[in-house]
């Protein structure tokens, strides 16, 4: 584990990340939270979390450039219409192979640009937060940010030049130890990694403050709830 002041690398904290996102087809992401939110306003949650998320990540000016890798249509225009980059799921063999297709996609233009897997369930991510998440990944070869359970992973990096390596799922923070990828102690970045899965999750977030498109849809779904 690392914590502030072990930066052990003279780099570049400013130069120019690209953030690979994916994103399951709306009618099947975010299950868990059926029950708490209600099974129509689950798909519309999913997608205004995703779109909080990128709209953060693209106002970050640590961000050259944000690719969704998702298959679903609607959910991709709504994306792209933010400024993303659509991929499709070519591989079709699960998140990771996913993230590693992004991934790709992305080094295609830039084959030296530093990439990192982020999350499309931070609704309250910060802007601020993730330029600090970034500029000490920076100094790295590869680094990640466990969930706010400290068991999954939200964030996963690789410097340029880096294999990127993702192995989310479950408890992926081991795994991402276990493959040499510095866990990163940060205080202070708590937007980053709150990623929502169950209703308790998205209490959470509404706490710490969600962006405008999960606030809309939440809202909604708890008028409807009191109805």
């Amino acid at each position: 584990m690392c914590t502030e002041g072990e930066i052990a690398t003279n780099t570049d904290p400013a130069g120019p990340w690209s953030l690979v996102v994916p994103l399951k087809p709306l009618a099947r992401a975010k299950s868990r939270l059926g029950r708490a939110a209600g099974e129509d306003a689950r798909p519309r949650l999913a997608l205004a979390f995703a779109q909080d998320t990128v709209a953060a990540a693209l106002d970050c000016s640590r961000v050259r450039d944000v690719v969704v890798v998702t298959d679903d249509v609607v959910a991709g225009a709504a994306l792209a219409a933010l400024g993303a980059r659509i991929v499709p799921d070519a591989p079709e063999a699960g998140l990771n192979a996913a993230l590693a297709h992004g991934a790709r996609v992305a080094r295609t233009l830039r084959p030296a640009a530093a990439v990192a897997a982020l999350n499309a369930d931070l609704p309250a991510l910060r802007t601020g937060e993730l330029a600090r998440v970034l500029d000490f990944a920076s100094a790295f070869p590869r680094a990640f940010l466990r969930d706010a359970a400290g068991i999954g992973t939200t964030f996963l990096s690789a410097a340029g030049g880096a294999e990127f390596r993702p192995a989310f799922g479950g408890p992926s923070g081991a795994r991402h130890l276990a493959s040499g990828a510095v866990d990163m102690a940060l205080s202070g970045v708590d937007s980053v990694r709150r990623d929502v899965d169950t209703g308790e999750d998205l209490r959470v977030a509404l706490a710490l403050g969600v962006g405008p498109h999960t606030a809309r849809i939440a809202s909604a779904a708890a008028s409807g709830c009191d109805r």
